[in-house]
């Protein structure tokens, strides 16, 4: 597919609730869309960052990050090619309560909100495929939260690389112990006493700025349930 008609050379990364749009539709969007690249550590949303576009992400991941006072921060949603980035665009208040941030850079596709909301109210597909991806990520931080009050870090280590996994898709992709701490909102001292155990285990192997996972379907039984109900709230909603 192509984008703005000004830029004839625009393609669009594989995001997927673009994809599920007909061309007559996508026709219809491409004014209004452009390709970006996000870097790593890039804030596309937050206190100081008021949102004004939305991101379709063509791989790579972002999170949402909670923030406390203390200046603690903890990952609660990762967000791919399998969705989109500003959930809250569809409220009109100011958002002051967390931090969209690229962990993994990526192509994406930006949509200023203004378009968006449009879209919204004109309804049709982009409207459904956006109102049914907003039930499955409510529903995924809903779980997320039971997640991090109830179940161990190694458990909740393995289902963030599970979620990584699935949205880099491939084996082998920048991460640090450093940002993968921040993510969980653990020390990395942890991370590595985490890491050290699954490398031990032949699930994953990682070096000083990257991460491979060996064995998935053990890396899979290591993870709580939380990874595969997300996947059957998506499933259910998305299909």
């Amino acid at each position: 597919m192509t984008g703005n008609p000004n830029q004839p050379s625009l393609l669009i990364p594989p995001n997927k609730l673009l994809a599920r749009l007909s061309v007559e539709d996508y026709k219809r969007l491409a004014p209004s869309l452009e390709a970006v690249r996000l870097s790593t550590k890039s804030v596309l949303q937050g206190p100081e960052v008021p949102l004004q576009r939305v991101y379709f992400p063509g791989g790579g991941v972002c999170s949402i990050a909670c923030m406390m006072a203390g200046g603690e921060t903890v990952d609660v949603a990762a967000i791919g090619n399998d969705g989109f980035i500003g959930v809250t665009a569809f409220f009109k208040g100011k958002v002051e309560f967390h931090e969209a941030v690229v962990r993994i850079p990526n192509n994406a596709v930006a949509m200023p909100v203004t378009a968006f909301r449009r879209e919204m109210e004109r309804g049709g597909a982009f409207a459904d495929a956006m109102t049914r991806y907003a039930q499955a990520f409510v529903a995924t931080l809903i779980q997320s939260a039971a997640c991090n009050a109830l179940h161990p870090i190694e458990q909740r280590c393995a289902r963030w690389l599970l979620d990584i996994h699935d949205r880099v898709d491939r084996s082998e992709f920048s991460l640090t112990q450093e940002l993968l701490a921040t993510m969980l909102g653990v020390r990395r001292a942890s991370v590595t006493v985490c890491a050290g155990a699954l490398h031990h285990g032949g699930i994953i192997d990682y070096g000083r700025n990257r991460m491979i996972i060996r064995d998935r379907a053990r890396l899979e039984t290591t993870s709580c349930e939380c990874y595969a109900a997300a996947k059957r709230y998506f499933a259910a909603v998305l299909q």
